[in-house]
């Protein structure tokens, strides 16, 4: 029997071992989700919502330990990871009451004689749910608790390396009350995960992660006539505008590069620099970079941790040296440390042309990418240009200039204007392009995996 060990990518130590199942053990698991639902589906939206509050509860009671757990896994900040978790409890708490609204029953006519109608969000069953190690509670919450309160049942397949996590966070939804079969996490290869996407039992797939690993599990589900959610990978411009306020662009944008040490779907990558601020943004930008304290991830004064694994390490250092290969000018950083763990600097690159993976591609981890734009204009042009379209940022002291830009022109499912953030349970989150479809929060995700039924009645 293969196993999986998990690493603390600091220290590079072992942590824990576990057991890859079975395709037959991981069927079992569906089937007993698939079980659950069918009792969980029996209760009304009003009778579900405390159960998800006291989830949001047993979390808070469990922030230390999960962000220590968390840290130990992904090497993200202690500090981020509490953060992470309050968030968590948030999104149950956004639920519970948004949830019974959001999902009631609306009356509708029909017919020439306004007959009645009712339009009913009624659930489909098991929800398959494959994510990612960046946020290792956060992204299998925000799945979770949208499709436990639309009276779904749940199946996970967290990323390996922070496996204790995934089964951390099961083990409290228990503890608060859950039923236990509802809320399931496998432990599987990427071969038995194509056979849950196409098991008959499982109703639905959502997915987070690269643009090439969405491609293969979206035609997998619609190889099975099931409807899927992909949020993947992007590269997020930010652009800083002729009239930007330098100083907020320049926090914003370190705070924007360098949170959860740059693993961040949504995190600020690209940073298109109009001609007239450009050399006093850049200046500034390199200086802060450059101040970055990088260290031990369990510390309160450390800005930028290690990255989640050595694999992750190895990915983030060949795209900074093939693009300075192809011409890209190193501004700061790019200088790996001789030190035990995954660490890589806060590096920033300029002189970039398409063809070089910082221009082209998604570094997830903390290297800025500069690209010289002549005007607003051409900005926002550099900006669309990307097959990717997941969020962005614009930086200007004219706010009804910016939002008419993100508006009618930025072509991505979210953008910050003068400021810096992940994600809002009462927002949709979501993209465009190579960056995915379907939405999550502000509401969205609870009606994703539903069955918007209509009634027709006679009279």
């Amino acid at each position: 029997m293969s196993k999986i060990t998990t690493i603390n990518p600091a220290t590079e130590e072992e942590l824990e071992s576990y057991d890859v199942m079975s395709e037959g053990e991981a069927i079992e698991r569906v089937e007993a989700c698939h079980a659950a639902f069918l009792e969980w589906r029996k209760l009304s939206h009003e009778e579900r919502a405390p159960y998800l509050k006291d989830i949001a509860k047993k979390l808070r009671d469990h922030a230390d330990e999960l962000s220590e757990l968390m840290t130990k896994e992904t090497g993200k900040l202690l500090k981020d990871g509490k953060t992470e978790v309050e968030l968590c409890a948030g999104i149950f708490e956004y639920s519970a009451e948004q949830g019974p609204e959001l999902l009631a029953d609306e009356e509708r006519t029909h017919g020439p004689k306004d007959k009645r109608g009712v339009v009913t969000y009624q659930p489909i069953g098991v929800i398959y749910s494959i994510q990612p190690w960046n946020f290792p509670v956060y992204q299998p919450v925000r799945v979770l608790a949208a499709n436990l309160m639309a009276g779904n049942g749940c199946v996970l397949k967290h990323a390996s390396i922070c496996t204790g996590s995934a089964l951390r966070l099961r083990e409290l939804c228990i503890e608060a009350g859950l039923p236990e079969d509802l809320f399931q996490v496998v432990v599987i290869d990427h071969d038995t995960s194509d056979k849950l996407i196409e098991h008959k039992l499982v109703r639905g797939v959502t997915m987070t992660g690269s643009d090439g690993a969405g491609a293969h599990i979206g035609s997998k589900a619609a190889n099975s006539l099931k409807k899927s959610v992909l949020e993947l990978g992007s590269n997020d411009a930010y652009l800083v505008l002729e009239d930007a306020d330098i100083d907020k662009a320049v926090k914003f944008s370190v705070m924007g590069r360098l949170y959860n040490n740059g693993e961040t779907c949504v995190s600020a990558k690209r940073f298109i620099v109009t001609d007239r601020v450009y050399d006093v943004f850049v200046d500034a930008f390199v200086a802060a970079m450059q101040n970055i304290t990088m260290g031990d991830p369990t510390d309160e004064n450390t800005q930028l941790g290690p990255l989640s694994s050595q694999d992750q390490f190895d990915t983030v250092k060949e795209q900074v040296e093939k693009s300075v290969s192809k011409g890209a000018s190193v501004l700061c950083g790019g200088d790996v440390p001789d030190r035990t763990g995954a660490y890589y600097p806060a590096t920033v690159l300029a002189d970039l042309e398409p063809g070089m993976p910082a221009y082209d591609d998604e570094i997830f981890g903390p290297v800025a990418s500069i690209i010289r734009a002549k005007d607003d204009e051409d900005a926002m042009r550099l900006a669309n240009e990307s097959r990717y379209g997941l969020g962005g940022g614009i930086f200007s002291e004219n706010e009804e200039h910016a939002l008419e830009l993100a508006r009618d022109h930025f072509d991505t499912g979210m953008v910050r204007i003068n400021s810096f953030g992940a994600a809002d349970p009462n927002m949709p989150f979501g993209g465009v392009k190579n960056s995915g479809y379907g939405r999550e929060h502000g509401g969205f995700g609870m009606r994703e995996f539903v069955n918007a039924k209509a009634i027709f009645l006679p009279s």
